[in-house]
């Protein structure tokens, strides 16, 4: 049985996707950053512990097979979660207006006997955005729950100058690395035999 370890609605919209069934795990897992952590190690890392958590709460089915997913904005190698609050969402919007930012997917994939991850990187430029502009996104709601405080998939899409990379994986859920790692064991859509799961930069 396939279960993702996500309270994300939209991880599970694209992971359906894929054409595959699976039941959800709702788990509260810490995300805080260590001091010696780089950004992208500790998106994996946060990711691998998801999985891993989730792993643990169905210990008692032999053939539990766990998807652990993290997304996050990074600019800076500074790392932009969700915001807290309206100041603190447009606070991260003005320094993102402009500047291409990373947007970091981190995928781990474990069985009782097999633990195998994938990350995906995109870079994501947003046109200059006035104050208006953001007040007005902010006010809308939408940047809350993003990491970063946008969602790419909504009307900040309209900010978007360029995009290189997975759009998927800046919604939180790359499928193409999904898909190769769902593959290595047998499931889903390249499960015929494309190749195994890889690192994608810009």
């Amino acid at each position: 049985m396939l279960y993702l370890a996500s309270r994300s609605p939209r991880r599970r919209e694209l992971l359906t996707r894929l054409g595959l069934e699976f039941a959800v795990l709702e788990l509260d897992v810490p995300e805080q950053r260590q001091a010696d952590e780089t950004a992208q190690a500790y998106v994996s890392r946060v990711a691998r512990d998801k999985a891993l958590a989730g792993l643990a709460r169905v210990s008692g089915e032999p053939d539990a097979l766990v998807l652990g997913c993290d997304t996050e904005v990074i600019l800076d190698e500074d790392v932009f979660g969700k915001p807290r609050d309206s100041a603190e969402a447009a606070a991260m919007l003005r320094r993102l207006s402009g500047v291409p930012h990373t947007v970091v997917s981190a995928l781990a994939l474990v069985s009782a006997s097999r633990h195998e991850e994938a990350v995906s990187v995109s870079e994501v430029r947003f046109a200059r955005l006035p104050d208006a502009v953001i007040d007005a996104y902010v006010d809308s709601g939408e940047p809350f729950g993003k990491a970063g405080g946008y969602a790419i998939q909504g009307l900040a899409e309209a900010f978007v100058e360029r995009l290189d990379g997975s759009h998927s994986g800046v919604m939180g859920l790359p499928l193409h690395q999904s898909a190769q790692l769902l593959a290595t064991f047998g499931l889903g859509p390249l499960a015929a035999g494309l190749p195994t799961c890889a690192t994608e930069a810009p």
